[in-house]
């Protein structure tokens, strides 16, 4: 049985028009300190970003925050974070982030958010990690997605043997517990997450 110890969570650097998206943010950071579960996060302050990240350390999670220098200032770094680490480039980042994270979610966010979604769905059909991966369809911002992952099942581009495994939560309250449920299935090697070391660290 493999142990659920840190969660990376995407997101967007914009709140969204939907309050629900804030509110979905909020939640979920005070159910992974809840849940003593670090959050591993794309390290800035604004939007849904920086709603999920304060909601984590003022109910006292641990969190992780990895962002890019270039994007120190776009998306106000956020100093207040347990650890953070500031990288050359966004590659280095988004490979930090999948090393320091035992499971992925996705809320509402812009192309960046989808991007790195995608990017975990492909590599677990690939075969290159068995990490969970949901998405969190608040208020069914990602119907879009659900129903394109169909089409393309529908067309064979996804068959037997190359499934696409994602989990899909409607309530942000079920997040932890179907993350937790999908770990505690996984072999314990499945799960590799690096330990925090360092407060503050430049790559």
């Amino acid at each position: 049985m493999a142990k659920l110890r840190s969660v990376c969570v995407y997101c967007g650097s914009g709140r969204g028009l939907d309050p629900a998206f804030a509110d979905a943010a909020e939640r979920l950071g005070r159910a992974l300190a809840q849940a003593r579960l670090r959050l591993v996060y794309g390290g800035g302050s604004v939007g849904l970003m920086g709603v999920l990240a304060r909601a984590a350390l003022d109910a006292g999670g641990a969190v992780t925050g990895i962002i890019p220098h270039f994007l120190e200032q776009r998306e106000r770094l956020f100093a207040d974070v347990t650890e953070l680490i500031v990288t050359e480039d966004m590659h280095q980042r988004k490979m930090l982030m999948f090393e320091r994270a035992d499971a992925f979610v996705a809320l509402p966010g812009g192309v960046g958010t989808l991007e790195e979604l995608v990017e975990q769905m492909t590599w677990s059909q690939l075969g290159q990690h068995e990490k969970p991966v949901l998405i969190a369809n608040v208020n069914g911002f990602w119907d879009p997605l659900v129903a394109l992952l169909d089409r393309m099942r529908d067309e064979s581009f996804i068959r037997a043997g190359m499934e696409v495994s994602c989990l899909v939560a409607d309530d942000p309250d079920q997040i932890v517990p179907m993350l937790i449920e999908a770990a505690a299935r996984r072999r314990p090697e499945a799960l590799e997450a690096t330990a925090a070391s360092e407060p503050i660290r430049r790559m």
